[in-house]
């Protein structure tokens, strides 16, 4: 969620009262902003995708709730120490949180282990160990539209009986003190981007947020009149008209057995009646299509946590495979694959399989990635249901990745178009009248050298390096992932500096590159990835022949509130994964809307971002999908490229001969063996299309206006990538609801 405090009084309007009454207080309303902890209670893109949505859904008026849970530490704080990524302990809540509202009053049980009892009258999980979940609220305002909704997150605690009614061995004092292993669920984020994990803990914090938000929606549902007369309502057969569950990935998968349990067991319909109201009800969004992503829990865990879960799944499975072998008489094979069990050396669930069998729509986040879904990860559950699959483009929102980060932007583009694109992003279509306009070009010109001084500061402040502020910004801020390609950008880095090293005397474009992001602790790659970044930037940072034409900066603990800094700064956005690899993306949308421009593969929503500005308006390079597809069936073989590339081979021979870590010769020889022999995101397939676009990249930026002028026509297309577009669509063709721009009569309005 990053920081509350500026984005509530710009969706409040009261930013300029505010900052009027601190300085009249005799206080700097920045420097109070600035001792604001970001929440960082999720990992990469699919947890701030989920800000975002908060925001959007705000301002739609739609009446939705965030779930998740309160992290006492969320995601570590990154530094930086002798080149390497040392992890510490996010301690967000030290000071407490003013945004939030514990709400005991609403407190519920949350079951685990225990066995269960078949009898006639149905089926009773009994002997569990039960944990509290205990709800705070953040409010969500919407954008100048006096709605405010809420996002409930839930904390683990302990029962008062805890240890003690069980004639405690231990004694008194050990059972008071174990109270902490129920409060653990609720200790720590799990830090893998796109990896999973198949830990027990994990598997208890995933129930536990499904197990307490169902019963809470369960209960509104409940005490909710609808206009009826009935006290509380028992007829189940209604909720999936007044309640829509999205699924965010599928690590709330368990909302589909957990469903079932309360219906079932507990308010006693029978299965088929039950199962429609079940899937009418959920509906999944799927984020990754890496194989190493994919939920697959073990049957075993699965049992001894949630015995009666187990049962539920495999009666879901047993019905789901007799839809399917009626419809494809014969075809075992098709039942293997469709089947939400995978037998095996250990038996797992695929809880994929899971989340498209009990929803209603199934969605991907850009348009290639929805067909890459269809026509492969999904394609036998395609066939077998077409009508389930869609596309929901990811967006962003505008209020926090426009107005407030980048006002100086809002402001221009406001004075020439008005102010009423912040609510309907597509108006910004009208700017593309404007792109001979000279003093809109320079105008949009001068906010982002503005922009860059301000970051340029920040990072003197924090980095002590000298940074050229007429340098090209070039900037990659994600995750740092094999698939993501960090790599690549080091070998365009390394590139550069051997050709400035060569003709000292040219004319060289400046440039100053920006990488930043967390590697997973457990991450043994992604680390030496960072470990290379600072290396590779220890040499040439330091390299008199280079001077201030090239430097390479690693940006230490990339949070939400560092990219608010630096993506108004940027000049060039690097999205460069391996076709097919990245679901969607969102930072290229930031980028692009804060007047950066993009180098980029075809891959994720890049697709469609060239589409909506113009294919010539982004340096698009390398492999499509289909060249990567065919790479595969021919085979890649790095040596190939290695061999034919001079430039190539040389960085390759630098990394791999100590040249950028020279007290530590083979430092990275583990990095070069997978570039050579076992690289899966095939980067050197790529290598010489990317440099030839970087040169492209440099020949335009020596043109300033040409330049700002696609910065113009890449603004200009950014209507679509509103998450208020992408929330509408969830809205109309999957929740079944209509949003809407109007506001609410203010609090204070007498009329």
């Amino acid at each position: 969620m990053g920081r509350t405090l500026q984005n509530t009084m710009v969706n409040l309007a009261l930013e300029n009262a505010c900052d009027e009454a601190t300085y009249q207080l005799g206080l700097d309303m920045e420097e109070l902003e600035d001792m604001e902890e970001d929440a960082g209670l999720g990992n990469g893109g699919l947890g701030r995708l989920a800000a975002c949505f908060l925001d959007s859904m705000a301002s739609l008026g739609l009446a939705a709730y965030g779930y998740g849970i309160r992290y006492e530490f969320g995601i570590f704080n990154q530094k930086i120490v002798n080149g390497w990524q040392v992890e510490e302990a996010d301690d967000w809540l030290r000071f407490g949180n003013p945004w939030e509202k514990a709400r005991p009053e609403y407190m519920r049980p949350v079951h685990f282990y225990g066995r269960t009892e078949h009898h006639p009258d149905g089926v009773k999980w009994v002997d569990t160990q039960v944990v509290l979940a205990l709800p705070y609220d953040t409010p969500i305002p919407g954008y100048r539209n006096n709605i405010v909704n809420t996002m409930r997150l839930w904390s683990a605690k302990a029962p008062c009986e805890f240890n003690l009614k069980d004639f405690n061995v231990g004694g008194y004092i050990q059972a008071v003190l174990d109270r902490n292993l129920a409060e653990n669920i609720s200790r720590v984020l799990y830090p893998n981007d796109n990896f999973f994990e198949g830990k027990e803990l994990r598997l208890k914090q995933e129930y536990f947020v499904v197990s307490a938000t169902l019963q809470d929606i369960i209960r509104r549902f409940k005490v909710s009149k609808f206009g009826s007369r009935e006290i509380s309502r028992t007829d189940f057969s209604k909720l999936p008209d007044k309640v829509a569950i999205q699924l965010n990935d599928t690590h709330p998968a368990m909302a589909i057995p957990e469903l079932m349990r309360v219906l079932v067991d507990e308010e006693k319909l029978e299965w088929d009646k039950a199962w429609d109201i079940c899937v009418r009800t959920c509906a999944y969004t799927n984020h990754t299509v890496l194989p190493e992503a994919l939920e697959r829990w073990p049957v075993e865990l699965f049992a001894h946590l949630l015995p009666r879960h187990l049962e539920i799944v495999y009666e879901i499975n047993r019905r789901h495979l007799e839809r399917v072998a009626a419809k494809f008489p014969g075809d075992h094979d098709r039942l293997r694959r469709m089947s939400l069990i995978e037998e095996g050396g250990q038996k797992r669930i695929n809880m994929a399989h899971l989340c498209i069998v009990g929803a209603h729509a199934v969605n991907g986040v850009a348009q290639i990635h929805s067909d890459i879904l269809k026509a492969t990860v999904f394609k036998d559950f395609y066939e077998m249901e077409p009508h389930k699959f869609q596309n929901k483009t990811n967006g962003i929102t505008p209020r926090r990745w426009l107005v407030m980060c980048n006002p100086g932007l809002a402001e221009v583009i406001a004075e020439r178009i008005g102010e009423d694109f912040i609510r309907d992003l597509d108006q910004l279509r009208s700017l593309t009248e404007l792109v001979n306009d000279e003093a809109f070009i320079r105008d949009i010109a001068k906010v982002k050298q503005e922009n860059k001084l301000k970051f340029a500061v920040h990072l003197e402040e924090h980095y002590k390096v000298k940074i050229n502020p007429n340098s090209m910004f070039d900037i990659q801020v994600k995750r740092i992932h094999e698939y993501k390609r960090q790599l690549l950008n080091c070998l365009h880095i390394i590139t550069y500096y051997n050709r400035i090293k060569k003709e000292p005397n040219k004319q060289w474009t400046p440039r100053t590159v920006m990488i930043g992001g967390k590697a997973a602790p457990g991450y043994h790659t992604a680390k030496m990835i960072i470990r290379l970044i600072t290396a590779i930037g220890e040499v040439v940072n330091h390299d008199p022949v280079v001077g201030d034409r090239l430097k390479v900066i690693f940006l230490e603990n990339y949070r939400v509130t560092l990219a608010e800094r630096a993506i108004p700064a940027a000049d060039l956005s690097e999205q460069i994964s391996t076709a097919g690899t990245e679901a969607s993306g969102t930072g290229n949308m930031k980028f692009m809307l804060n007047g950066a421009l993009t180098i980029g593969t075809m891959d994720g929503a890049n697709v469609e971002m060239a589409e909506e500005a113009g294919e010539d308006n982004l340096f698009i390079f390398g492999m499509r999908v289909d060249d990567v597809d065919a790479l595969d069936k021919k085979g890649y073989h790095a040596e190939e490229y290695y061999n034919r590339l001079p430039e190539l081979k040389q960085a390759i021979d630098q990394i791999a001969g100590g040249f950028f870590s020279p007290k530590q010769p083979d430092l990275f020889k583990e990095i070069v063996n997978m570039l050579m022999h076992h690289d899966r995101f095939k980067v050197f397939a790529d290598y010489e299309d990317y440099i030839k676009c970087q040169e492209k990249v440099n020949a335009l930026y020596k043109n300033p206006k040409e330049w700002t002028k696609t910065v113009i026509y890449n603004i200009a297309g950014c209507g679509k990538f509103s998450s208020d577009r992408t929330i509408s669509q969830y809205a109309r063709e999957i929740w079944g609801v209509e949003p809407t721009l109007e506001k609410l009569p203010a609090p204070d309005d007498k009329h």
